[in-house]
Formats: structure tokens, sequence, C-alpha cells
């Protein structure tokens, strides 16, 4: 008999951890290592929601909290969608957890069962598959393309649903692509999935103030409210407000699913640290000023990251709308050789050539589902990018 269960075997290890261990590794050696695998703001936590920790701790907000959130956080998250999103939902209708990965995994386990099918577009953020697999789900994977900047054609998700199909996971923008979909182009999909009414919508809005220059985030409950009642709209604090650490998601959606992942959650970890929640209250309500300082500098950074890979040989870099994220082509590069000789058969090839020859650690695009790519993340200084960038030019020359 098997010591480790069957469900571990139908999961592999997260690629974005591996390559940022294995980036930190090389730095303990004394490598000089420039690691852009990280999906991670380098911004402190702005002083007000940190000061709003503090007082939780000196008030004494110490102990058990409910499981699905504290209800001053339940009703803040409630004014934020309908403040943000034009959606209405009552605070015993949102509930907050452990990280959105918490969030997302909670839905699929009190949903799936043996057979059952989630659409997931490629390249999806490494976990979605993940967590169905061991949820005994079956991932389904709908292809996107370089010429529509990786965003789901409202064709391709037609074909992919079946009648087993349960879920349709949505993230905009994009991890690791960056796409963000416009209203037209959310109207088209949630006219698809208006076809077939046994798909639920899984959204993840993580990265939703993360957006440049004109553009306008939507979800897609807010464009299609006919969907309203069978989607789940997840959220957090971790991108928009430098909070990783504080580990808060929070989503919201139909009553009786929500009362499922609260019963689920009850016997997993109960209710998420009640200072994080204290302070999130305080993300959610007080100033957002922050947000400009945040977004004024990723969009600086995404053009300086976007003009030099598609200086660069062999590369092509699409211009992403949100996140923190470029996912250039490397295309070009395979077939050819190294000076030390090693053929780049595939992505993954490229990033580990990369990381041996320059010491830049990005993370290879089959990990995502789509390559032959790599995702950069563009979430540290000007300066760091510059450096970075300089070595892939020089890397991508060196290749014959």
């Amino acid at each position: 008999m098997a010591f480790l269960s069957d469900a571990l075997g139908r999961m592999k290890p997260s690629a974005t951890i591996v390559v940022t261990q294995k980036a930190r590794d090389l730095k303990a050696q004394g490598r000089d290592v420039i690691s852009l695998s990280v999906g991670e703001p380098d911004f402190d936590t702005p002083e007000n929601i940190k000061r709003a920790g503090i007082a939780a701790i000196e008030r004494g907000e110490t102990r058990y909290p409910p499981v699905s959130g504290i209800q001053p956080l339940r009703e803040a998250i409630a004014r934020k969608f309908k403040r943000e999103n034009g959606l209405d939902y009552k605070p015993s209708q949102t509930i907050v957890g452990t990280g959105g990965k918490q969030i997302l995994f909670n839905a699929l386990m009190a949903t799936i069962n043996t057979g059952d099918e989630v659409v997931i577009p490629a390249p999806y953020w490494v976990s979605y598959p993940e967590m169905v697999a061991l949820c005994g789900g079956t991932p389904v994977f709908a292809e996107t393309r370089i010429e529509d900047n990786f965003k789901l054609q409202a064709a391709e998700l037609d074909r992919v649903i079946t009648p087993k199909t349960k879920w349709v996971i949505l993230n905009s923008p994009s991890n690791p692509s960056g796409a963000a979909y416009s209203q037209d182009e959310m109207k088209a999909l949630t006219d698809v999935l208006l076809r077939h009414p046994h798909v639920w919508v899984l959204t993840d809005d993580m990265y939703e103030h993360l957006v440049y220059g004109d553009f306008k985030f939507v979800t897609p409950a807010q464009v299609e409210p006919k969907l309203y009642d069978r989607t789940l709209t997840m959220n957090g604090v971790s991108k928009s407000y430098a909070m990783t650490g504080w580990r808060i998601g929070y989503a919201a959606g139909p009553e009786h699913l929500i009362k499922a992942m609260d019963t689920l959650q009850g016997q997993q970890t109960s209710g998420a640290c009640t200072i994080a929640q204290w302070a999130s209250v305080e993300a959610l309500d007080g100033p957002q000023d922050h947000l400009n300082v945040f977004r004024k500098a990723f969009e600086e950074r995404r053009d300086l990251v976007v003009s030099m890979l598609n200086q660069a040989q062999h590369l092509k870099c699409p211009t992403p709308e949100g996140a923190f994220y470029v996912y250039p082509s490397c295309a070009g590069a395979i077939g050819l050789k190294t000076p030390e000789g090693k053929v780049i058969g595939n992505d993954e090839d490229f990033v580990t050539a990369l990381l041996e020859s320059e010491g830049v650690a990005v993370v290879h695009g089959s990990a995502f589902g789509l390559g032959p790519n790599f995702r950069v993340s563009y979430a540290t200084s000007t300066a760091v990018l510059e450096d970075a960038c300089t070595r892939i030019q020089r890397f991508c020359a060196s290749l014959r």
C-alpha cells in the first residue's frame, strides 16, 4: 500500500516557486543573479494599512475570527464591489480566506465531482490546473494566440465547453501574460456563457487595479448581470495594496456557494489572521492614493521592458494591458545553439541557458501551458530591469 496519496501524484510543484528558489540558491553560492520570477510588488504596504494592523494588535484583536471573516471586513468587501464594480452583494454573500489561492481552492473543492471539467485559458497561472486535478476534476485548456494578445476568443471558449463543464476560470489582468479584457472582449465571452447555463464562472480579479493607459477594468458579472447567480468573483489585497505577506483574499457570490466554502474552510484553516483582516478593512475603505503611484511606476517599467525585449534578437514581446508581467515569445531562438554548444530545444532550455549564462531568472512559458514563451515580472526597480534586459539582449545575440 502506497504511503503518499494518489491525489498528490496528480499535482506538480509550482514552477514559479521552483525557479525563484533556484535563483536564491545560486545567489547563496555567490552568483550575480537577477530574479524576475516573483509575482510580488516591490513596494511596501502603505502606512495607513500598516497602522491599522498595529492598532488591531493594540486593541487585542488577536482571538479566533469567524470562519468567513470578521463582519467589518465582509461589509467593506460588499462596499468595494458596489463602489468599484457595480455589483450588489450582502455581507453574507462574501467570504475571506488566507489569500486568493485558498478562495479558489475552496470554491473548486466545494463544487467539483470526479469527471467535472474546468475550462482554463492558456497561458494560465500555474496553480489553476493543479487545484482542479487535486479536487478530482479535469482541467480543459482553451488556447489563446499571441496575435490576440493571449486573450481567449469566443469561438474557442464555445468549442471547449461540454456537458461536463462546471466552471470557466477567467483571470483579467492575467498572470502570466498581463492581458486584460475590455468591455467588448468580455461581453463576447459572457455571450457564450449565456448559451451554456450549466457553466459557472470563477473570476480571478487579483490585478484589477493594475491596468495602464486608458484601459478600464471589467469583471464578468458586471458586464453580464444575468451571470450574477452563477459567478464567484474573487479578489484580494495582495497586489494592489502590496500586502502579499498579509495573506488575505476574498470573494462574493451566491449564498449557498459561500456557505459551502465556509463549511470546508471551517474544517481546514478556520478564519484568516485577525490582524491582517483589520488591516484589509483599512485597505478597502481607506485612501487609495497609492494606486496611482503604483500604476505610474509599473506602466513605466512595462514600457521599458517591452521596448528592450523587442530590441533583442529572436524575441517578440506584446504590450500587455495590466498586471506586472510580460510574456515574450522566444520562438525565434528555438533550434539555435549557445556559445557552449547547447541546443535551445524549447522554452525551458532557453530560460535555463539564460540563467546559467547571464544570471537572469525568468519562468518558462510551458509551465503556464503555452510556449515557446517566458514570463518576466517587472515588479522591481528600473535599474535592475535595465540590467536584466541588457543581459537578455546579450544572451540572445550570442545564440547561433
